[in-house]
C-alpha cells in the first residue's frame, strides 16, 4: 500500500474476505460442467463470506442475484471453461458493486478548484488532506493550497500546518476565533492570488453526526460552492462506514469517498456496501499513516486482488513512481562495463526495495502470491535494517571489496551494527549469488533485470529478486 505503504498495509487488507472467496471459488473453478446445484452452493458460501465480511445485507443479495443469473445463463453454459467462466462473473459483478470504472477528480473549473473535505472525528481527515495535496502535487502536478476550518481544535490547525510544510502544500493560515465561513471566503482569495490550482478545505468533525454540526458544514458549503465534497469515512467501522456517509449525504452533495486504514481493514465491508449505499464513487484509499500512503481507487483492481488475481497494474505504477530510474540505469551500465556489483550496489537495492515497501508489499500484487506475500512481509523490514546496519558498519573499502571481509573484520562489523556473525555471513551470501545473477544479466536483460527491481520475477526461489532474505 514502502510503496508509499507502510509496513503491514496491502498484506492484512480484506485478508479475511479473499482467503474465503478464494476457497469458496476454487472448486467451482475447476469444473468442466456447472449446474443449478453446484452454483447454488458455491454462491452460498460466497454470501456467508460477504456477510462475515461486514458487507451490508442489500449489497450482498444485489451481488449474489446478478452473479447466479448471469451463471445459470447463456453467457456460463456455452463456454469451453464453465468454471473459469463462473470466476470472471464474480469478479465482474464484484467490480460493479464498487463501483465500475474509476472516478478521479474534477477540477475542470477556474482555478482554485476548491475541494471540501468532510467527515468525524478519528477518521483521519486532517491527514488526509495532507495526503491529497501530495497526490496533487506529486501525480498531477499542481500547486496546492490548504487552510483548515476547523475552528473547535486548534491542534487540528497546527497539525495542518506541520502536514502543508512536509508535502509542499501553501498553507493558509487560520484562528480559532473567526468563523469558518470568513476562514475559507479568505483563503479563496489568498489561493487565486497566490496562482494555486486547488484549495483544500479542512472541515470541523464531530464524534457523531449532530444537527448543529450538519448545519454549520451546509452552510460553509452553500457560500464555498466547492467543485468536490469528498467524505473521508473509516473502513474499519464496515458497514456502518456506508451508512454515516449516506447520512452525510443526505445533508452535502457528495461528490466522492475517501475510505482511510484500508490497510488494518482484514474484512473489506466498507469498500464494498459504500458505492452501492450511498450511490457515491469511492475516489481514494487511505493505506497507512504516512502522507504518501493514498492509492485512486480501482475497481477493476481491487476485486481482482480480492479473488487472489493480483493487481499487477498498480504495481507497475508503484515501481515507476518509486524507483530511483537514475540510479538504476548507472548499476545497469556499470555491470554491462564489467564492473563488480559490490556491497554498495547491494545496498542501493535493498532501499530501492525497501521504497516500495518491501518484497511482501510486491508480492501481494503478484497473481497467486497472497499466501507468500504475509511470510514475506515477516521478514521484510526486520532483516532489511539489519542488512543495512551490517553494510553501514563496514569501511568503504570492505564494501568495494567483500572479499576481504575475514574474522576480526566480521565481528567488528557485527559489533557495530549490532547483529550476529551468522547474519553477516547470510548477507555475504546473499551478495555472492546477487553479484553471480547480476554477471549473467548483461544487455538488454540487464535493462530489464534492473527496471523490476532486481529481477523481481525471476531470481532463484520462484519469483523473489536474487540475494532476498530468506528463512
Amino acid at each position: 500500500m514502502n510503496l508509499g505503504i507502510p509496513d503491514q498495509v496491502n498484506n492484512t487488507m480484506f485478508e479475511s474476505l479473499s482467503d474465503r472467496l478464494s476457497s469458496s471459488l476454487k472448486v467451482i473453478s475447476g469444473k468442466s460442467k456447472l449446474t443449478e446445484d453446484n452454483i447454488r452452493d458455491t454462491l452460498r458460501d460466497v454470501r456467508m463470506a460477504l456477510l462475515e465480511a461486514d458487507v451490508a445485507l442489500p449489497v450482498v443479495k444485489i451481488f449474489t442475484d446478478r452473479v447466479q443469473e448471469r451463471a445459470i445463463g447463456v453467457e456460463v453454459a456455452k463456454s469451453l471453461t464453465p468454471g473459469q467462466s463462473f470466476l470472471k462473473v464474480v469478479q465482474a459483478e464484484l467490480q460493479a458493486v464498487m463501483g465500475g470504472e474509476s472516478e478521479g477528480l474534477n477540477l475542470a473549473t477556474q482555478p482554485p478548484a476548491v475541494i471540501m473535505v468532510a467527515g468525524l472525528q478519528g477518521a483521519g481527515k486532517t491527514t488526509t488532506v495532507a495526503k491529497l495535496a501530495r497526490h496533487l502535487i506529486e501525480r498531477e502536478k499542481k500547486k496546492v493550497s490548504v487552510v483548515s476550518a476547523d475552528v473547535y481544535r486548534p491542534a487540528a490547525i497546527t497539525q495542518l500546518e506541520t502536514l502543508a510544510a512536509e508535502v509542499g502544500a501553501r498553507f493558509e493560515p487560520s484562528d480559532t476565533s473567526e468563523k469558518p465561513v470568513d476562514i475559507v471566503k479568505r483563503a479563496i482569495a489568498d489561493a487565486r492570488v497566490a496562482f494555486s490550482d486547488v484549495l483544500l478545505v479542512d472541515t470541523a468533525g464531530r464524534l457523531a453526526i449532530d444537527e448543529a454540526m450538519m448545519a454549520e458544514i451546509k452552510a460553509l458549503h452553500e457560500v464555498v460552492e466547492p467543485i468536490e465534497t469528498l467524505f473521508v469515512v473509516d473502513a474499519m467501522t464496515g458497514q456502518d462506514a456506508a451508512n454515516t456517509a449516506k447520512a452525510f449525504g443526505k445533508i452535502l452533495p457528495l461528490t466522492g469517498i475517501i475510505l482511510t486504514k484500508v490497510d488494518a481493514d482484514t474484512r473489506g465491508g466498507a469498500a464494498l456496501s459504500v458505492r452501492t449505499i450511498t450511490e457515491r464513487p469511492i475516489k481514494f484509499l487511505g493505506v497507512g499513516e504516512k502522507t504518501d500512503a493514498l492509492d485512486p481507487f480501482h475497481p477493476d483492481r481491487l476485486a481482482s486482488r480480492i479473488l487472489g488475481m493480483g493487481d499487477m497494474l498498480s504495481l507497475i505504477e508503484e515501481v515507476e513512481r518509486k524507483v530511483d530510474h537514475g540510479k538504476a540505469k548507472k548499476l545497469a551500465t556499470k555491470v554491462q562495463k564489467g564492473g563488480r556489483f559490490d556491497l554498495e550496489d547491494f545496498r542501493e537495492q535493498l532501499q530501492q526495495m525497501k521504497n516500495i515497501g518491501g518484497m511482501g508489499a510486491m508480492l501481494d500484487k503478484m497473481p497467486g502470491m497472497g499466501g507468500m506475500a504475509q511470510a514475506a512481509q515477516n521478514v521484510d523490514t526486520k532483516q532489511f535494517d539489519r542488512m543495512e546496519a551490517m553494510i553501514n558498519s563496514m569501511t568503504p573499502r570492505e564494501r568495494r571489496n567483500p572479499d576481504l571481509i575475514s574474522g576480526s573484520r566480521k565481528r567488528r562489523i557485527t559489533l557495530g551494527s549490532g547483529t550476529a556473525v551468522q547474519d553477516l555471513n547470510r548477507l555475504l551470501k546473499q551478495h555472492k549469488q546477487m553479484q553471480k545473477m547480476m554477471k549473467k544479466m548483461k544487455g538488454g536483460g540487464m535493462q530489464r533485470m534492473m527496471r523490476g527491481l532486481g529481477g523481481m520475477a525471476g531470481g532463484p526461489g520462484g519469483g523473489l529478486p536474487p540475494g532476498f532474505p530468506r528463512r
